[in-house]
């Protein structure tokens, strides 16, 4: 049987790179929940954000996770009007540089084309390079956590 990515998953958000953090749930309640349980749901949601990758290791879900908290507290610490971590910068940095995924075209629909021979690399690439866009980028200043079961608040600002 298969899995709804929608059931599983988030996936409203505009923002790929805060669509990926989301892939952890209920972060200030009782009982934080995952939703990366296991390679094959990163790879379920890789493919329903148009990065697929045919075979993902538990090497590359662990990687994932630690992009997205990466991603999550660098957003965080933007929404408290604080300094990221020069760390997780470094890290964001670093996947980022990583990742030789190339834009495309196909059947009239932007996605991304990725190496055979790194294809989870180069999708993590991508979400750290889209999170670096967005949380350095000009609006910045609206990035914010999310409080509540809404992805933006009635000013329209972007949440982690």
């Amino acid at each position: 049987m298969t899995e709804d990515v929608r059931r599983v998953f988030r996936m409203d958000n505009e923002v790929l790179a805060f669509r990926f953090t989301a892939t952890a749930g209920d972060r200030a309640g009782v009982a934080p929940s995952e939703r990366l349980t296991d390679p094959g749901r990163l790879r379920m949601w890789l493919r329903a954000t148009g990065l697929g990758a045919a075979d993902v290791s538990p090497v590359d879900l662990q990687a994932a996770v630690e992009l997205r908290e990466v991603i999550y507290r660098i957003g965080s610490a933007i929404a408290a009007g604080e300094r990221p971590d020069s760390q997780d910068v470094r890290t964001l940095n670093t996947v980022a540089a990583a990742g030789h995924a190339t834009a495309a075209l196909a059947h009239d629909l932007a996605g991304w084309h990725l190496t055979e021979t790194t294809p989870v690399g180069d999708a993590l690439g991508v979400l750290a390079t889209d999170a670096i866009h967005v949380l350095g980028g000009p609006d910045r200043g609206r990035i914010k956590n999310c409080e509540g079961p809404g992805w933006a608040d009635s000013r329209g600002r972007r949440n982690t």
